[in-house]
């Protein structure tokens, strides 16, 4: 009899369904949307064929397990073999390299070049991200090193086709004998952090070496330094420069590369972030002209900022759908906790915020491809709707998937729910590619010294005026707050911030349902709602 009464209390009741089965793309109704709003209507349904095929694993049983135990056994540093030969290796659990091998197949680092190729790309990287997110770090580096490379034609032309191949090979190989290669960046060292220009690391040239360098110094924060291939800042006889940094010289040896260890870091489990070392036998090439290092990389900068944008929106959708998913069939105090009507205001508050990241980190990714075909209109609204966003959205991102959490109560507290994976994981963004001061400076930057990007974000904005009194009276007082340059740095966050909301509220304002609209405006634009989630107007 004990026995069974005991057996009796282990009745599991009250507990949601696991949410697996579903196509990650389909399913995000603003994010599918964006995409056929955005894309050339002869590719939409191509497009949407492609996003499905990557949406269904994405939802599916078998990835998502993947993508935590990818994050439950974390990488490890081997510097040396059994013998006492320095190799600096990574080694991963399998189930990394089985995410990456699909995020490659799927074009994640395929985009320059191709038709709506960032937009389709930047719309799988959202997909993906939500089974787990520390891979689409190399996925993005090595996305956003070509822009880089393109200022030397020869070295584009070797690397490219394999940086933007469709294949994943793992190890430690010359990069020509692969069908495919990822990237890394070393541009951060100890005593500078965000001011690259203060590192040490030295580059010197080599005699003889036909624009080989010979690099001496450290990276502070190097991630993914299993990749092939590095971008790396250095002082050279002409000043900082960009260097590009194999893992494995072309006769098979290898390069000197020195990883010193592995980050204990806040985030994901599953990349390894590292400090690295250069000893002066380190060989790398240089990428562009000596002393042009800032403006070498600065086309990647710009590409991983418009990842960090997209990879918070992944997260906030992530989140609100395991809240959702919760809500939708947990019972409490007498009914259905999704019925509760503060419930109901705390979901929506929240996909609110979702939907507004998402519209607008496609809004940028189809910037850039129309900036690729030549558009000079597009490319002035990226130079300051860029790091606005990159501001807005990837700060809001904690604070959201922190209260889609508690929506879970103490289930969302416990690893197994996932849900603290994504907290650990929601911060990086606004601090990786510069944190939200250098996000905030630089808008201030692209309106003093690029007139056009303010003509572009007013003509973008412009578009949906006279819809929403609250919207055209908050572009009234950004006009207001710009006309009064007195102290205008110590009012350059508030300033990213108003013009990321506007941003995201001119495109609900065109394109999300009338409600969806309004409450965004009333909230965050019209000043009725709270300062927390869930206390939007009535």
């Amino acid at each position: 009899m004990e026995s069974r009464a005991t057996a009796a209390t282990h009745t599991v009741t009250n507990q949601p369904p696991e949410i697996t089965g579903r196509d990650s793309f389909a399913d995000d109704l603003p994010l599918r949307e964006a995409v056929a709003r955005h894309a050339r209507p002869e590719r939409r349904e191509e497009i949407a064929a492609e996003l499905s095929a990557l949406g269904r694993d994405a939802g599916s049983a078998e990835y998502r397990r993947a993508g935590e135990r990818a994050d439950t056994h974390p990488p490890e540093l081997r510097t040396h073999d059994r013998f006492g030969h320095r190799i600096d290796e990574v080694e991963f659990h399998p189930d990394w390299h089985r995410l990456l091998d699909r995020a490659v197949e799927g074009g994640l680092t395929d985009a320059w070049g191709r038709p709506d190729g960032h937009l389709r790309r930047a719309a799988g990287f959202h997909v993906w991200t939500r089974v787990e997110a520390g891979h689409g770090c190399p996925l993005s580096m090595t996305h956003a090193a070509v822009p880089a490379l393109r200022a030397d034609r020869g070295l584009a032309a070797f690397w490219e086709p394999l940086l933007t191949s469709r294949r994943y090979e793992p190890g430690l190989r010359p990069a020509g004998e692969k069908a495919g290669v990822l990237a890394g960046m070393g541009m951060t060292e100890k005593q500078g952090g965000s001011d690259v220009r203060s590192g040490t690391t030295r580059a010197e040239p080599v005699a003889g070496g036909d624009g080989l360098y010979a690099l001496t110094g450290h990276k502070w924060f190097c991630s993914a330094p299993m990749s092939d291939v590095f971008l790396v800042l250095a002082h050279a006889p002409g000043g900082l420069s960009c260097f590009l940094l194999p893992r494995v010289l072309p006769d098979g040896t290898r390069n000197a590369f020195r990883i010193q260890r592995l980050k204990n870091k806040l985030g994901n489990r599953a990349n390894a972030s590292s400090e690295v070392e250069f000893d002066g036998t380190t060989v790398a090439r240089l990428v562009g002209e000596e002393g042009r290092g800032v403006a070498t990389i600065i086309g990647m900068v710009a590409a991983t900022r418009l990842d960090c944008v997209t990879g918070s929106a992944s997260l906030m959708r992530e989140a609100l759908t395991r809240a959702v998913h919760h809500a939708a069939h947990r019972e409490a105090f007498g009914g259905r906790l999704g019925d509760k009507p503060l419930m109901r205001n705390v979901l929506a508050d929240l996909a609110l915020e979702s939907e507004a990241a998402t519209a607008l980190a496609m809004r940028l990714a189809a910037a850039y491809d129309r900036a690729e075909d030549g558009d000079a209109a597009e490319r002035h609204l990226l130079r300051i709707a860029l790091p606005a966003a990159k501001y807005r959205v990837t700060k809001v991102c904690t604070a959201m998937v922190a209260e889609a959490l508690e929506c879970l109560g103490g289930n969302g507290y416990v690893e197994e729910s996932g849900m603290p994976r994504l907290l650990r994981e929601a911060p990086v963004n606004s601090i990786w590619e510069g944190s939200g001061n250098v996000q905030a400076l630089d808008v201030l930057r692209a309106l003093q010294r690029e007139p056009g990007s303010l003509n572009a974000l007013l003509s973008e904005l412009g578009r949906a005026s006279g819809a929403d009194h609250r919207f055209d009276a908050a572009i009234k007082e950004l006009l207001t707050e710009l006309s009064d340059p007195e102290g205008i740095e110590g009012r350059a966050r508030r300033l990213a911030e108003r013009i990321a909301l506007l941003l995201q509220g001119s495109l609900l304002v065109r394109y999300a349902p009338p409600a969806v609209a309004d409450a965004f405006c009333a909230s965050r634009l019209g000043g009725e709602g709270g300062l927390a989630f869930g206390t939007l107007p009535g």
